[in-house]
């Protein structure tokens, strides 16, 4: 079943020109990475398939989206518990000056077991490690239920045990959703990832990692020659 699905869409940012013609389709059960340079217009196809800018052509269709921001965009020293801030995905459903019923919270409650903060619920954001603060914005994310989960570069600043937790926790979850991951690690996406998708202002190329070995393809989304750094940490160096 399609989860998300991106026909020919171009949208601009600022009235500069980010995307161009993307085509990109997204089933459940699948883990996907969005992998391209900076500039290459990944947190922008992002926000298009949330529906929160404005597309200049194409069409977006997409069944219900949790968004995991960058850790930088939340507030954490905000004084509130870590059950707060999940409750905090819900204030659309809820209304803003409404009071949580009892179902609200076990969806909370629900989704901090799912991401295995369950114990930290009543503990404050603020002194959780940067490994937490990111799974509690996982958590924020899918206590909508939604189909299709968005990262937008969930490893920034995390060390590697932190990363490893995090891998295992997106593969779980996307057993049961679509998952789309915008990352700058290249080879732990190679090895984890059901699908890549290179994007540098369009879809240069998708697919499973092992169809994804022409140099060219990869040379073409990041700017970069033959002899470049990243080519060889992904065993594509060209002879």
């Amino acid at each position: 079943m399609t989860a998300l699905e991106m026909t020919g869409v171009a949208a601009d940012l600022g009235g500069r020109p980010v995307l161009r013609d993307v085509d990109l389709r997204l089933d459940a059960g699948e883990f996907a990475a969005l992998l391209g340079p900076n500039g290459a217009g990944k947190t922008t196809l992002m926000r298009a398939a949330l529906g929160l800018i404005k597309l200049r052509a194409g069409t977006v269709t997409a069944g219900s989206t949790g968004y995991v921001p960058q850790r930088h965009e939340f507030t954490w020293d905000f004084p509130a518990s870590v059950q707060d801030a999940v409750l905090s995905g819900l204030v659309r459903r809820i209304g803003m000056f409404r009071r949580p019923t009892v179902a609200h919270w076990r969806a909370v409650w629900a989704a901090l077991d799912q991401v295995r903060l369950a114990d930290l619920r009543g503990r404050p954001v603020g002194e959780l490690s940067g490994g937490q603060r990111q799974r509690v914005l996982v958590a924020r994310a899918l206590v909508v239920e939604p189909s299709v989960l968005l990262l937008d570069e969930p490893f920034t600043g995390l060390d590697m045990p932190a990363q490893e937790t995090l891998t295992e926790l997106f593969t779980e979850i996307a057993r049961e959703r679509a998952v789309l991951m915008a990352t700058h690690d290249l080879t732990a996406a190679a090895y984890t990832c059901d699908r890549l998708f290179l994007l540098n202002r369009t879809v240069i190329a998708a697919g499973p990692p092992a169809d994804l070995k022409d140099p060219d393809l990869w040379m073409r989304t990041f700017d970069v020659g033959p002899g470049s750094h990243l080519l060889k940490a992904l065993d594509l160096v060209v002879a």
